[in-house]
């Protein structure tokens, strides 16, 4: 019989005073509410090892997703493709693309990441990946729980009667019009993996899809209250190992439920809190017989339109009198376009045909994680999202043509839906849904 190991690890990767925010459009770093952290897991006893990583960071984006990616299947002894990297997405945090700040140095553009800084973190989080091997467990299940969190998630697009976006809820909504409108589509559950050794909890992985802000822009460094109600559990027990993965939300925040008040940091903190907490004491545990990694590289197509394409990213980087956000977004532009000829990996782990953990890249909405469980309905599908960044937003076609926020910064073109569905049933081994 196979003996099956994990080991886990922990990177500091708060950024310094003085550090560019959200990509540098917002205040940068005044002080720490709560330090950032790299989280990580290795799973070893079946093929080559596997490395599952999430940072309390905005996005990893190409290059930069690359180096964290390489770094940790080399401390890892194992392959590129044997490792996912996500980001949690609190916006009071760094945004890594590295191809996009040699641009913004080479047109004397605003700052968006401190390089430096940034190659620093690839060796600490590389180095507490190679530490934990010394220091592996013994796992022989693995369990699934779950709990419906309520008044945290709604639908960032309130669609008006004439089809298209009427208001756009965004993290803190101040509107009271925007709040009253209904929840819209979301996936209200949490979901949790767990990885235990006979009875013993050791660690535990939770998969929630919503922006995970309930304010920012203060130059206060945190990881909000998804980041903080991990914490929270962790605290309670720092024997077990927790880690948080967010979904597909790239059109879902908390902006129904949230006006910004300070307050409602702790009061959602709570609610996502006590559902992980209940999720957990939910937990039904099977044995471990084995697993199998799937990995499929997909390309998502540019977008067609001029203001998207090189010419006018470059001219909008250039020019001196344009808003921090224009340069950087034309900066994320043409890195985008510098990497076509590398593909995007999606990977999926699949425990006996029962339990799948699909990661997937960019800010993809929340249809594409309801297609994936309507992919195997029977089983349960865990969806992270957030993996590489260097498409942005992943709308749905019918979302480009509703209009709103999230098209004007997607980058990836409309006909990349049916190439990320098609991965997805691959990877899940499922028929595409109707």
């Amino acid at each position: 019989m196979l003996a099956f190991h994990i080991a886990t690890f922990t990177a500091d990767v708060t950024p310094p005073e003085g550090h560019p925010l959200c990509g540098g459009w917002i205040e940068p770093v005044r002080g720490v509410d709560d330090p950032l952290k790299a989280l990580g897991l290795v799973l070893l006893g079946q093929g080559k090892p596997i490395v599952l990583c999430v940072f309390d960071w905005v996005a990893l984006r190409n290059d930069a997703h690359l180096a964290v990616r390489k770094a940790l299947a080399d401390a890892a002894h194992t392959t590129i493709e044997h490792v996912t990297v996500h980001a949690v997405h609190p916006h009071n945090a760094p945004f890594a693309d590295t191809v996009a700040q040699k641009l913004l140095d080479e047109a004397k553009g605003p700052p968006s990441l401190d390089l430096k800084f940034f190659d620093r973190v690839v060796k600490d989080v590389a180095k507490a990946c190679r530490d934990s091997l010394a220091k592996t467990k013994k796992f022989t299940h693995i369990g699934v729980g779950s709990a419906t969190i309520k008044e945290v998630a709604s639908n960032r697009r309130v669609i008006g009667e004439d089809g298209k976006v009427r208001f756009t809820r965004t993290s803190a909504t101040k509107d009271p019009v925007a709040r009253a409108a209904p929840e819209g589509l979301i996936d209200p559950i949490l979901k949790t993996l767990s990885f235990w050794d006979g009875d013993t909890l050791l660690a535990a992985l939770h998969y929630y899809a919503s922006h995970p802000m309930s304010y920012y822009g203060d130059g206060r460094v945190s990881a909000d209250f998804c980041g903080l109600a991990r914490q929270k559990l962790q605290d309670e027990n720092p024997k077990v190992f927790q880690a948080y993965f967010t979904g597909c939300a790239g059109n879902v925040t908390a902006g129904k439920y949230n006006d910004g008040a300070k307050e409602n940091r702790v009061i959602l903190r709570d609610r996502m809190y006590g559902g992980m907490t209940e999720s957990l004491k939910s937990t039904k545990k099977t044995l471990v017989e084995g697993w199998d990694w799937r990995v499929e590289a997909v390309k998502l197509p540019p977008r067609k339109e001029a203001s998207f394409g090189e010419v006018e990213s470059r001219k909008a980087l250039e020019d001196e009198k344009a808003a921090k956000a224009k340069r950087g977004n034309a900066a994320y532009q043409l890195a985008w376009l510098k990497r076509q000829d590398r593909p995007i990996d999606i990977g999926c782990l699949d425990f006996g045909g029962k339990v799948f953990l699909l990661h997937l890249p960019g800010e993809a909405f929340i249809e594409y994680q309801l297609a994936a469980q309507k992919m195997r309905p029977a089983e349960t599908v865990f969806v992270a999202s957030y993996g590489d960044d260097g498409c942005g937003y992943i709308p749905t076609p019918a979302g480009y043509l509703q209009g709103g926020y999230e098209p004007t910064v997607a980058l990836a073109g409309p006909e990349s839906e049916a190439i990320l569905l098609k991965a997805m049933a691959k990877l899940l081994k499922a028929k595409l849904p109707e």
